[in-house]
């Protein structure tokens, strides 16, 4: 992957992904329970809510809103607590962060848009189509669960990751991190440090640096169970992606949630982990332009 910045705007590439961004301004932030939440729109057409997972701000989505701003008006956000989106304000729970969302919308005058949602995002979309479901065009959920605790299993391999991601030198941590969103076929030795400061502008942080809040995250997510629930959403366009090397949202679970949700379509990456969207960015862009339609 490469970026690199000319005027205003800058040229990112990772394989399949080639994307122009464009220079974007924020809007004036939404004070909602205590929280400026501070998102950004770009793009016309029927509206689209990007919904990102733990630790990471909203730009990590601009592999997909380049691509899809052509034909939807696409919001993104810093989830409460995170980036511009300060101070914390209220205890952190998936039903809060679900509120903070369409809080976003109801500021938009939009009374219902396609949901997109990646890891703990898909928690949220989930609580929104379950508690309103008036409001959800469609859903998509990128490399989820619908429990939280399914993406903390401890097994030997994540145990040592994990530490892995808190310890050593500050490139040992970025190695580390990178194990964890990216397959080991797209992680040359030689290309890790590149890829890893590559990364940077779109989780929004040094990957060797874990946000404070992303502990409050953690625990908000692991608190959410929706699978009693998910029969509930029958009749609502549901798209389920996983990536066949994925350690947090492993594709059995992401399998069994489509198999829960009736009619729900599932489709699994294989030369891909946590970070498909990303890494795999035109194939998933296809699939949502598709879904959406």
């Amino acid at each position: 992957m490469a970026i690199r910045t000319s005027g205003g705007n800058s040229r990112i590439s990772f394989r399949e992904l080639t994307i122009e961004t464009k220079e974007r301004t924020p809007r004036a932030p939404v004070l909602h329970k205590g929280c400026h939440l501070a998102y950004e729109i770009q793009g016309a057409g029927p509206p689209a809510v990007f919904i990102q997972g733990v630790g990471v701000h909203g730009p990590a989505w601009v592999p997909q809103i380049d691509a899809l701003a052509k034909n939807y008006q696409c919001l993104s956000f810093d989830n409460r607590g995170l980036g511009r989106s300060l101070p914390l304000g209220s205890r952190l729970s998936v039903e809060q962060m679900a509120e903070d969302t369409l809080a976003l919308m109801d500021a938009q005058g939009w009374p219902t848009a396609h949901l997109i949602g990646h890891s703990m995002g898909g928690l949220i979309a989930l609580h929104i189509a379950l508690s309103a479901r008036a409001r959800v065009k469609s859903l998509s959920l990128l490399c989820s669960f619908p429990r939280g605790r399914d993406a903390a299993r401890l097994t030997p391999g994540m145990i040592w990751t994990g530490f892995r991601t808190r310890i050593g030198t500050r490139a040992q941590r970025r190695r580390a991190f990178l194990e964890v969103v990216m397959p080991a076929s797209a992680l040359k030795a030689s290309e890790k440090a590149r890829l890893a400061a590559d990364l940077e502008p779109l989780f929004g942080h040094d990957l060797a640096d874990l946000p404070p809040v992303t502990i409050k995250q953690l625990s908000a997510m692991a608190r959410y169970d929706a699978t009693p629930r998910l029969h509930e959403l029958a009749g609502l366009p549901t798209l389920v992606v996983s990536a066949r090397h994925d350690r947090i949202a492993r594709p059995e679970v992401g399998r069994a949630m489509a198999a829960a949700i009736p009619d729900a379509r599932f489709v699994e990456i294989p030369d891909a982990a946590h970070g498909a969207h990303i890494q795999r960015s035109a194939f998933i862009n296809a699939l949502l332009m598709k879904h959406f339609e």
